[in-house]
């Protein structure tokens, strides 16, 4: 494992929140929402102890893929306003002890970047990927002058950046090697993108598609190379600054130089089913062609922790010291947890367990008052991939209020997501900021518990002792935690509460005393078992 500098100190204690900036709030009216929109809600992730924010992609772009379709990598896009904008944001959340970090989409770039229009006019330019005569499978014809096709790396308007290839075929003369002029120039502008955004504040970058670098890379090797030779230089140009990526596979991710890395719904060896095997209701933009089985929180109790609780055991070990793995709840393009046949009783079991396993939490906008899915949403910004993949149902507008438009324009013409929540009792953040019951108060608390425990930290001991209904574990020698997601009763005998005297820090329905653990439907509990 290649050596770098220490992640910063303030990762290990990092709860993350993550902004789809479109959805959020909307300052001036026009029904998307902004940069000041995030700036005048900083106070409510500042109270839900919210440390660390992600902004989905936020730079110019004709949002052909919701903005993951960046045609200027130093400029915002208008629509959430300008530069200062941006700087008066990161400044006003530093204030509150939050740090921003942006999303920096590596691997392609709009068809309509600069670099792109000038690439299709110029048979020497080697930014992209270009095949010089035909239209090869997978790749998309020339729309300038230039002869051949270029392989995109997503959606044909998202042709791929030029990292080269791990290996050579002269049937495809093509492909190029990764330290030709193309790549080098590619890796040298992520360094200048990177530099630009840093000096001005922001603490890093989270990365879309981190895997997808370098092409014919079976086993990662040579992309991980790329990642490990611009976190050489981040060390050395921005040590405070940090990486997560978007790859799914901490094992390989973590020890090429990323800071953290997301257990994903797709990804690493088993492709997703750690992240899966915990939420996947097979609704929203799931189905039961990648999970016939029945997830471990869902109410028939037929699911397990296994799958999770022995990948990211595997992961741990290969991580080590380098860095962290971080659990979401749910992403803009993964249904929310409020999904489907889900109801919004079984959430508080969730959060009590995200926020007390060794990992990075990452909360979804909204997920914190138990914001639903909405099914079967238009196209918007490319969110729809298939009759099973609409990610529009995870993108609709933060709820803050009761007003018919949650904070967003009314106008249908107007609205970039429509409609809101039918539930005439869809959550608000204000009704529950007025309702010490909800689960925006639980979530709340449970950041604090975890802020104020480093046992409960992602360096923190994990000890299971019971893998099931109810799942119990102990944290670091003190805390017990039993989470039952199902609906029927569990209970569980063990002698770690036998010899203690268990103090309910955060807890419903569950009661440990006696030797016994027992937890009713959707219970959990997070009791501190004194010193041992």
């Amino acid at each position: 494992m290649t050596s770098f500098r220490p992640a910063p100190a303030w990762l290990s204690d990092a709860v993350f929140y993550q902004i789809y900036p479109q959805s959020f709030a909307d300052s001036d009216g026009d029904g998307i929402g902004d940069f000041n929109g995030i700036t005048g809600h900083l106070d409510h992730l500042a109270w839900l102890g919210v440390d660390t924010v992600w902004i989905n992609p936020c730079f110019a772009s004709p949002f052909r893929d919701a903005g993951y379709d960046v045609a200027d990598y130093l400029s915002v896009a208008p629509r959430y306003g300008t530069n200062d904008d941006l700087a008066k944001l990161v400044d006003e959340a530093g204030r509150r002890g939050i740090r921003v970090l942006l999303d920096l989409v590596a691997g392609h770039t709009s068809d309509r970047h600069p670099w792109f229009t000038a690439s299709a006019d110029d048979p020497d330019d080697h930014r992209y990927i270009w095949a010089p005569d035909g239209c090869p499978d997978g790749f998309v014809r020339s729309p300038g002058s230039r002869p051949g096709a270029y392989l995109p790396n997503f959606f044909d308007s998202q042709p791929a950046l030029n990292f080269g290839y791990a290996r050579l075929d002269p049937a495809e003369p093509w492909r190029q090697r990764v330290d030709a002029e193309g790549p080098r120039a590619n890796r040298a502008a992520l360094r200048d993108v990177m530099h630009h955004w840093l000096r001005l504040g922001l603490a890093g970058f989270r990365v879309d598609m981190a895997h997808s670098l370098v092409k014919d890379d079976p086993d990662r090797s040579a992309t991980a190379a790329v990642w490990t030779e611009l976190r050489g230089w981040l060390d050395a140009a921005h040590p405070d600054a940090v990486l997560l990526s978007e790859w799914g596979d901490p094992a390989v991710s973590v020890p090429a130089g990323f800071h953290a890395d997301f257990f994903l719904q797709f990804g690493g060896p088993t492709d997703g089913r750690p992240l899966r095997s915990l939420w996947n209701n097979r609704a929203g933009t799931d189905s039961e062609v990648w999970d016939p089985v029945a997830p471990f929180f869902d109410p028939s109790g037929q699911g397990s922790p296994d799958t999770f609780v022995e990948a990211w055991r595997a992961a741990r070990a290969a991580v080590g010291d380098a860095g962290h793995i971080s659990l979401p709840t749910s992403n803009h393009d993964f249904s929310r947890l409020n999904c489907g046949p889900r109801t919004a009783e079984q959430l508080p079991a969730a959060f009590a367990f995200q926020l007390t396993w060794p990992t990075l939490p990452a909360i979804y906008y909204g997920d914190e008052i138990g914001m639903r899915y909405i099914p079967g949403l238009p196209d918007t910004e490319g969110s729809v991939l298939g009759p099973h993949y609409n990610r529009a149902g995870s993108r609709t507008p933060m709820q803050w209020d009761d007003g018919p438009g949650a904070g967003f324009s009314t106008a249908p013409e107007d609205r970039l997501y429509l409609p809101l929540d039918p539930d005439p009792q869809r959550p608000t953040v204000a009704a529950q900021r007025a309702d010490d019951t909800s689960l925006l108060h639980l979530v709340r608390r449970l950041i604090a518990l975890r802020k104020a425990s480093p046992e409960l930290g992602p360096d923190g001991s994990v000890e299971v002792l019971h893998s099931g209904y109810p799942f119990v574990y102990v944290r670091g020698g003190r805390f017990l935690v039993v989470v039952n997601p199902r609906s029927a009763p569990a209970a569980f005998t063990t002698d770690v509460v036998a010899g203690a005297a268990p103090r309910a820090l955060e807890a419903a329905g569950v009661e440990a005393e006696g030797g016994a653990v027992t937890a009713r439907g959707f219970g959990y509990g997070v009791f501190d078992l004194g010193p041992r």
